[in-house]
């Protein structure tokens, strides 16, 4: 399988500002999902659907720890192999697995220069 970015997620303040904004200079749609402030962004259309985004509140402030970036999540065959070799590379584990239900499983990991990514082991389609 390949390790293909699969997602991103946007870190906000106020998610009523940023999504006003994406709406307005890309005509993205975003539907609530889970917890208040959280939403799935659909970047394309039916039939161009574009990566998959969320966007949701800040949990902690930018500088004091808080991402200031689109965060990029990987799709992996398997996040325990990945996190392992995150930190046999000079990485670090930033969040053990994670299970999402209806998802898959997730860590997040800094690299060597300190960029905050995630690699998601997504649950399979059932026909």
């Amino acid at each position: 399988m390949p390790n293909n970015i699969a997602a991103f997620a946007i870190h906000a303040d106020n998610v009523g500002r940023a999504r006003e904004f994406y709406e307005a200079v890309f005509g993205w749609q975003f539907e609530p999902w889970g917890p208040p402030d959280f939403y799935l962004i659909h970047t394309g259309t039916p039939d161009e659907p574009g990566i998959r985004g969320l966007m949701h509140k800040r949990q902690h402030p930018r500088g004091d720890g808080g991402p200031n970036c689109f965060e990029c999540t990987i799709s992996v065959d398997d996040v325990d192999v990945v996190a392992a070799k995150v930190v046999a590379n000079g990485g670090r584990v930033t969040m053990q697995k994670s299970p999402i239900p209806t998802v898959g499983e997730l860590i997040y990991f800094d690299d060597t220069e300190g960029n905050r990514v995630g690699a998601m082991k997504y649950e399979q389609s059932k026909p």
